[in-house]
């Protein structure tokens, strides 16, 4: 019965069970396994407000050594995720950053993974009750809840049809973005701000994947003399970013240069250099296909 229940479920709302089922998976290993402690931001969130969450070491903010802080790309990907495909279709160690976060606390790092895609919770829409004319007329009371019963058996099958048409289309829900955590961008600044700027490590490095480079760039443009005082390198993997696009002045462009590597998609030997339009970061070959953020 349950077999035939899977086969029943649309291939879409299946997809989004099993991404479900697997970020929850990756959260329980980074806290049970990585030994991770999940921290609630907006650190001085209401009761009532919309929260997200980051990952970090017991250590993170007090190891006076060094820091690592690991960004994930764009899409459907959580927190310790790479790309759900690799996890779907190789396993957790291709698709996942607990490898990186495993090797990092072995070599003595603080650890702070970051979840830049949690920028909003869904709420039900709250539903506007339009009083009936019935309500204030002068008809009859007999002749009113006749009205209002076939007004409802009516409405009653309008949903059943809607629902059997369209079931995405059962409830109507809305977003609730969550303060200063809005968009990777805003919640790589936030993180900072409250934590990683806070953070006694000497030296900090960034690892970060596709879309997530792109967040780093932004932060450097927010905060360049502050990431230049304690960031001491940036590993990117297939990185998005665009300094033009992006507008990052001279002073960072040439700071990148020194101190970032871009890791990219090619059958080139590993580290073989590969040719860049942009003038930023030096562009290597990752020696392999790299995983895309889904």
């Amino acid at each position: 019965m349950n077999r035939l229940l899977i086969f029943l479920i649309p291939w879409k709302d299946l997809n989004m069970l099993l991404m479900k089922i697997i970020t929850k998976y990756v959260y329980e290993l980074l806290e049970k396994d990585c030994n991770l402690k999940k921290i609630s931001i907006p650190v001085d969130a209401t009761e009532s407000e919309p929260k997200s969450f980051i990952f970090m070491s017991e250590d993170a903010l007090t190891n006076p050594q060094k820091l690592m802080v690991l960004i994930h790309g764009s899409g459907v990907v959580r927190a310790g995720q790479w790309a759900r495909r690799l996890i779907i279709n190789e396993d957790l160690d291709s698709g996942t950053q607990i490898p990186f976060i495993k090797r990092a606390v072995a070599e003595g790092y603080g650890v702070i993974v970051l979840n830049p895609n949690e920028n909003y919770i869904e709420v039900e829409k709250p539903k506007i009750h339009v009083q009936s004319s019935s309500d204030s007329s002068d008809e009859p009371a007999e002749k009113r809840e006749r009205k209002d019963k076939v007004s409802k058996e009516t409405k009653k099958r309008r949903d059943f049809y809607e629902k059997y048409r369209n079931p995405q289309r059962e409830k109507e829900m809305m977003q609730l973005y969550i303060r200063e955590n809005g968009s990777p961008e805003e919640h790589a600044v936030y993180v900072w701000d409250h934590f990683i700027a806070q953070a006694a490590a000497e030296n900090v490095f960034f690892v970060a994947h596709s879309y997530g480079g792109l967040a780093f760039v932004e932060l450097m443009i927010q905060r360049e003399a502050d990431v230049k005082n304690k960031v001491t390198a940036v590993a990117l993997t297939d990185s998005v970013h665009n300094v033009w696009h992006q507008e990052a002045g001279k002073t960072i462009r040439e700071w990148m240069r020194e101190n970032c590597c871009n890791w990219v998609s090619s059958s080139e030997p590993l580290d073989t250099s590969v040719e860049s339009m942009l003038p930023d970061c030096p562009r290597v070959s990752a020696g392999m296909c790299l995983m895309r953020d889904i």
